[in-house]
């Protein structure tokens, strides 16, 4: 028996006589070159220089290509961020970029870039499937004004920009601005989060 992967081809070589016939339509020579989409079996008949013949077979297996495939589906972080890449599809999986053996990977790049990973299975067919990991830059956090100082019983107006949200910390919500009137100098921080 003969086993290829679906794509593949294989050398078949008939001996022992002088004249080969092949089914399938493969012709006559001793040796062909088959690339069947399914398990076939080849016949070959041999004929000597005396007339006589006889026939031989042989099954070419055709085993399917592995279901590769990587989640999450899409991929998308913040620079400084990582996630994890999962393959699934065969028994061993090789990624690119020396990410190793694992079927699953966490990568953390400073730039949008693609991962691939190279799954074989059990019969040794292959597939490959990509997956790019887009990363986004950091919003630039800003609160005007940049230092204010104020009279005990006061308040001043803290404006935060750079993003899409913002949180502010004593509880003072998510607005962009806020009214502040402490009683003792205070450190205010907003989180801003992008768009």
């Amino acid at each position: 028996t003969v086993s290829i992967c679906v794509g593949q081809s294989s050398q078949l070589t008939a001996s022992g006589g002088g004249a080969y016939a092949w089914s399938n339509s493969l012709g006559s020579n001793a040796t062909v070159t088959v690339n069947p989409t399914t398990t076939t079996t080849y016949t070959v008949t041999v004929t000597s220089g005396a007339g006589c013949s006889a026939t031989a077979s042989r099954v070419v297996t055709v085993n399917p290509l592995p279901n590769a495939s990587i989640t999450p589906a899409t991929a998308s972080i913040c620079d400084g961020s990582s996630t994890t890449l999962t393959a699934s599809g065969g028994g061993t999986y090789s990624w690119s970029g020396g990410l190793g053996s694992s079927a699953s990977v966490t990568v953390s790049p400073s730039a949008t870039t693609t991962y691939t990973v190279t799954v074989t299975s059990g019969a040794g067919c292959t597939a490959t499937a990509s997956r790019v990991v887009t990363v986004n830059p950091l919003p630039t956090a800003s609160i005007t004004p940049a230092t204010a100082s104020i009279c005990d019983g006061s308040s001043t107006t803290l404006t935060a920009s750079g993003g899409g949200t913002y949180s502010w910390s004593h509880s003072l919500g998510t607005n962009a601005n806020v009214t502040v009137s402490p009683s003792s100098t205070t450190t205010y921080t907003v989180t801003v989060t992008s768009g």
